[in-house]
């Protein structure tokens, strides 16, 4: 099935490097990424999960869990963890799943549903649309899903600035401008009248335009 943001993030139990897990529970009331992975013991897989496991303390700052997903038995994934930290510096301490059946693949739309067989004889190449970032917030909804070609190593500052601003969002109903980094003037969303904004921000805003309406970043030290 499509997935659209917005949609509820299908539920699912899967075996991991850290046991069985059920999807939504695990994520419980916080927030959560799952990123995928065509292949164990792919060149830069290996330096995503490594980077990933560096910045494990600034998504756990955001109440953000991080859960990773290759097309392989788990028990590939405990040694590619080995060779991951022996060359990335760092341990992969969240859960990685092994989807060997290609449910989840399926289920999240990476691969087509009548999709036949499972991880046995399968390439990277094979399995190149599994490369999608997903982020689901509280209301277990997809908030975020981004695809990158296998060649491309994703910026996991940019999946980090993007969380901040949902989260900015959720919390103060106002959006993020192009380029915005955390700090920077963000914009009150169209849904706050006028009454409203100043009783949320009695220091006033910039008006560009009615539907354009600047305010320092809030909840800021």
């Amino acid at each position: 099935m499509s997935l659209r943001l917005g949609d509820i993030a299908p539920d699912f139990q899967a075996e991991t490097t850290q046991g069985t897990l059920n999807f939504h529970d695990w994520i419980g009331d916080g927030w959560a990424i799952l990123f995928s992975h065509p292949k164990d013991f792919t060149p830069v897989c290996t330096t995503e999960l490594g980077y990933m496991a560096k910045l494990a303390s600034d998504f756990e700052q955001r109440n953000c869990k991080v859960l990773g997903l290759s097309v392989d038995p788990v028990e590939n994934h405990l040694k590619w963890k080995a060779d991951i930290e022996e060359t990335q510096h760092y341990p992969v301490n969240y859960p990685m799943i092994g989807d060997t059946d290609l449910a989840i693949a399926k289920l999240y739309d990476m691969l087509p549903a009548d999709e036949p067989g499972t991880s046995e004889g399968r390439t990277a190449a094979t399995n190149h649309t599994v490369r999608t970032v997903f982020i689901v917030g509280p209301d277990k909804k997809i908030k975020l899903h981004l695809t990158y070609p296998m060649t491309t190593g994703r910026n996991f500052h940019e999946i980090l600035r993007v969380l901040d601003s949902m989260q900015l969002t959720a919390a103060h109903k106002v959006a993020t401008p192009v380029n915005w980094q955390n700090g920077d003037d963000v914009i009150i969303v169209p849904a706050v009248s006028d009454a409203e904004a100043r009783e949320k921000y009695p220091n006033g805003w910039k008006t560009v335009k009615p539907y354009l309406r600047i305010v320092a970043q809030p909840g800021q030290n």
